[in-house]
C-alpha cells in the first residue's frame, strides 16, 4: 500500500473478513457512500439549526464540554466544534444507532458502545480557513491520549467520521500515519508534540473522502488535519466524529467538570 492510495470498502450491515483483516494492520479502513446524499443533507441541517439555537442562546458549555466558536468566510458566527450533537439531533441520534454503525463495533473487544452521552460524546468539527477561523487545522495526536488525562488505562477505541463535505488535499484534509495503533506507550506519548506539531510526515498517508463516506480510525494512530491551501467557502470540511469505546461505564452530565486535555483546545486554529 503506497502512501497515497488504499483500498476502499463498501460498508453492509456486517462486516467481511478481508475489512476486519484490513483495519487490523492499518488502523483505519474507508468506506465510500456509506451515507446518502439525502441523509447528509440532513445531518447538515440539523447541525445549522443547532448551531443557531446555541448561538443566540450563549450557551457555552455542554455536559462540560466547550463549544468552540468562530466566524465563517462573511464574518458570521459559527459553531467550529459541536459536543454530544445526537443528544440534540434526532437525525444523527438516528444516524448514528443504525445497523451500519453498530456493525463496525466487531473492531472492537467484545461488549463495546457508541459514546453517546460519554467522553465528548458525538461530535461535528467545522474546518475553514479564514482571517477570524479558530479552526483551520488540528496538529499530530492520538484520541486515547484522552484516558490518560482521565487518569484511566489506555483502551481500545475508534472513532468513526462521517463526511459531510468531500475532503481531499484542497480541503487540507486528514493525514494519518498506518499502523501506529500498535505502537508502544512511549512513542504514543512523545513520537509527536502533541497539536503542536503540523508538519508533514514521510510515512503519512491523505484520506482523501467524498461526502457521505465513513472512515474510521483506531484511536491509537497518530493523525492530523492539515490547512486547506484555499480560504473561505473552498475550504470548509465538515465531519462527524462518532466515537465506539470499552471499559467503565462513565456518562456526562450538566455537572460534569470540563476536562483538562481541552485546555489543549486553545492550540488547535
Amino acid at each position: 500500500m503506497s502512501n497515497t492510495q488504499y483500498p476502499k470498502f463498501t460498508l453492509g450491515n456486517k462486516l467481511t473478513e478481508e475489512q476486519i483483516s484490513f483495519f487490523d494492520k492499518n488502523g483505519f479502513i474507508h468506506f465510500s457512500g456509506a451515507a446518502t446524499p439525502e441523509e447528509v443533507k440532513s445531518i447538515i441541517a440539523s447541525t445549522e439549526d443547532l448551531q443557531k439555537k446555541w448561538i443566540s442562546s450563549g450557551i457555552k458549555k455542554i455536559n462540560g464540554v466547550p463549544i468552540k466558536f468562530g466566524h465563517d468566510e462573511n464574518g458570521t458566527a459559527i459553531v467550529h466544534r459541536f459536543p454530544f450533537t445526537s443528544q440534540y439531533s434526532e437525525t444523527v441520534h438516528g444516524f448514528v444507532t443504525s445497523e451500519r454503525i453498530q456493525s463496525l463495533k466487531v473492531l472492537m473487544p467484545k461488549g463495546s458502545r457508541i459514546a453517546e452521552n460519554e467522553k465528548d460524546g458525538v461530535i461535528v468539527n467545522h474546518y475553514v480557513n479564514t482571517s477570524n477561523s479558530n479552526f483551520r487545522q488540528m496538529g499530530w495526536h492520538t484520541d486515547s491520549m484522552r484516558d490518560i488525562f482521565y487518569g484511566k488505562k489506555v483502551m481500545p477505541m475508534l472513532n468513526v467520521g462521517l463526511y459531510l463535505d468531500d475532503s481531499s488535499s484542497d480541503k487540507g484534509g486528514l493525514r494519518i500515519i498506518p499502523g501506529t495503533h500498535k505502537q508502544n506507550m512511549f512513542s504514543m506519548l512523545f513520537k509527536k508534540a502533541y497539536f503542536m506539531n503540523n508538519d508533514e510526515d514521510k510515512n503519512e498517508m491523505l484520506v482523501d473522502a467524498k461526502a457521505g463516506d465513513v472512515v474510521v480510525h483506531d484511536g491509537r494512530i497518530w493523525h492530523r488535519v492539515a490547512m486547506s491551501p484555499h480560504t473561505g467557502a473552498a475550504s470548509r470540511r465538515r465531519v462527524m466524529y462518532i466515537p465506539v469505546i470499552i471499559g467503565k461505564y462513565m456518562p456526562k452530565s450538566e455537572d460534569s467538570t470540563t476536562p483538562f486535555y481541552h485546555h489543549f483546545q486553545k492550540l488547535v486554529k
